[in-house]
C-alpha cells in the first residue's frame, strides 16, 4: 500500500468548535471544512487530524460518537517548557501542568472540545533505574 496521508477522524457534533480550537491554540490549518467534516494540517503538514459529524451518510461503518475514553493524541516537541509558555499565552486551557515525569518525559496536557486528551511531550532522561522493573528478563 502507498499512503497519501494517515489521520484519525474524531466523530463529534462539535467538529467546527474543534477545528477552531486546533487552529487557534495549536497552529493547525483547516484545509477542508464543510457542514459535516473538517480536515486540518499541522505546521509543515507534519500531522493531519479530522473531525466528522456523527449524522452524515458518508461516515464509515463502525465509529460511534467519540466518548473521551481510550485515546490520546501525543504531540512531541523539542522544548516542552517553551511549548507550555506558548500554549498559555494563546489561552489554551491546560489542565495537566508542565511536569517532569520519572519515566523520562516533560509534559503538559489538555482536552480539546471533543474531549480528546492531548499530551504535549519532550523526551528527557528518565530517573535512574526507573525502567529496570519493567524490562523482561
Amino acid at each position: 500500500m502507498h499512503f497519501i496521508d494517515r489521520y484519525p477522524i474524531i466523530v463529534t457534533p462539535k467538529l467546527h468548535e474543534c477545528g477552531r480550537f486546533w487552529e487557534r491554540h495549536l497552529g493547525f490549518t483547516a484545509v477542508f471544512s464543510s457542514s459535516w467534516f473538517v480536515l486540518l494540517y499541522g505546521e509543515g503538514e507534519t500531522a493531519s487530524l479530522a473531525f466528522m459529524s456523527p449524522d452524515h451518510p458518508s461516515a464509515p461503518p463502525g465509529p460511534e460518537v467519540f466518548s473521551r475514553k481510550g485515546m490520546c493524541l501525543e504531540l512531541q516537541v523539542e522544548d516542552a517548557k517553551a511549548a507550555h509558555e506558548e500554549a498559555l499565552a494563546r489561552g489554551l486551557p491546560v489542565t495537566y501542568p508542565l511536569t517532569d515525569e520519572a519515566f523520562g518525559q516533560r509534559r503538559f496536557g489538555f482536552h480539546d472540545p471533543s474531549g480528546l486528551w492531548v499530551d504535549v511531550v519532550e523526551q528527557i532522561e528518565p530517573a535512574a533505574g526507573y525502567w529496570e522493573r519493567y524490562m523482561v528478563a
